[in-house]
């Protein structure tokens, strides 16, 4: 069984406090972390932020919150600070608190992972691309793999490259896009901090390459995945369609 932590700050340049947006009658935090709940890998949710005003509503619905720095600069360190606390042999689940559709099959496989290659620092899941979705499009991240099923490289450029496409021939190994979920060992997620930012990390601004570039292994799990983030108003509008499309109606 596995902790997952759910950093979630007030700031967003393109959506300002969608932790907070509540449309559904729920809070966009409220609803990731009754997804992560139907995990049955994880034994506990934490939500790390450092603003009250999440906090409060994280009180507000049951759930259990941890306050942190206001300086962390990303949410793997936020996620740090938290596990500093928490049993030295545990397995920590970093889960995006912008993700109110994610699938808890693939927080399940992200631990399944990790627990199953011992040499893996950290646990992250690939996909492949639906017929719809441009392996193209710099905003949806790549990663190959060994056969092993670890990673070798993370890029937002295509990858692998198909030479031989203009002959028509299907590739050897079809694209994954990266689904943004890390389950890490507890002492790999403290260490994360404290480790030098790295060339190709800066290159690609992807910040999994660290740990790559520093040696650390990462076992990938393969599952389809759809699951829609909330980066803009316009996205979330759309989840809002979504969750009330789903919504039993109510005999007259």
């Amino acid at each position: 069984m596995a902790v997952a932590i759910i950093p979630t700050r007030i700031g967003s340049t393109r959506f300002t406090a969608k932790a907070l947006a509540d449309r559904t009658g729920m809070t966009l935090t409220e609803h990731v972390y009754r997804r992560v709940l139907a995990a049955s890998r994880i034994a506990r949710v934490i939500v790390a932020t450092d603003d009250e005003r999440i906090a409060a509503a994280v009180r507000g619905f049951g759930g259990e919150c941890r306050m942190t720095r206001v300086d962390h600069p990303n949410g793997s360190s936020r996620c740090a600070e938290v596990a500093a606390d928490l049993p030295a042999d545990g397995i920590i689940v970093n889960v995006q608190g912008d993700e109110p559709e994610i699938d808890p099959a693939i927080i399940d496989l992200s631990v399944a992972c990790l627990e199953g290659d011992p040499q893996a620092a950290a646990a992250t899941i690939a996909s492949p691309f639906a017929p719809d979705e441009d392996p193209s499009d710099p905003a949806i991240v790549k990663v190959v793999c060994t056969r092993h099923g670890r990673a070798l490289y993370f890029s937002r450029h295509p990858i692998p490259f198909h030479r031989d496409r203009s002959a028509g021939a299907a590739p050897a190994a079809a694209p994954l896009k990266h689904v943004g979920l890390y389950a890490f060992r507890r002492d790999a997620l403290l260490a994360y901090p404290t480790l030098a930012p790295t060339p190709l990390e800066q290159t690609e601004s992807l910040e999994q390459l660290r740990l790559l570039e520093h040696g650390l292994q990462i076992a990938v799990g393969i599952h389809p995945c759809r699951q829609h983030g909330i980066d803009t108003e316009a996205q979330y509008d759309a989840f809002v369609r979504r969750w009330h499309a789903r919504q039993p109606v109510s005999p007259d």
